[in-house]
């Protein structure tokens, strides 16, 4: 069993395929061309169970953002504090995605612009591929 396929609770396996192979990978109806994410087994717009994934580029401004001093389980390996940001993709019609800010994180703004790349995050007792985000 692949990793993706262990991550994957749903629809989003090539999600997490997408980020192993180190690109962001969002699902698209093919009947209304509607963004989806998190991604669905049906379109809610237009009712098409047909999807394709598309790249897109790992772009956009912070939505929002908060400081976390708190060890979540699994998570203890990371440094605290730690910022979550949630990012608001240029592409995709402006779907969100959540991922660490590095680098700077003073005077953290919504508005920001900030690119992405694909990193491995330390979860309990394995790596798994996230989005690591930094203002650009």
């Amino acid at each position: 069993m692949s990793i993706a396929s262990e991550l994957a609770t749903g629809a989003e396996a090539p999600f997490w395929q997408g980020l192993l192979d180190g690109k962001l990978a969002l699902q698209r109806c093919k009947g209304c061309e509607r963004w989806h994410w998190p991604a669905v087994w049906r379109c809610s717009a237009c009712g098409s169970w047909e999807h394709v994934w598309e790249d897109v580029a790992m772009r956009g401004e912070i939505y929002t953002w908060t400081r976390n001093w708190h060890p979540f389980g699994g998570l203890e390996a990371l440094e605290k504090p730690f910022l979550i940001v949630v990012v608001k993709l240029d592409g995709a019609h402006g779907a969100r995605l959540m991922g660490i800010l590095e680098g700077e994180t003073t005077d953290v703004a919504v508005g920001q612009k900030v690119t992405g790349r694909v990193a491995q995050t330390p979860y309990a007792d394995r790596s798994v591929p996230a989005i690591r985000w930094s203002r650009a």
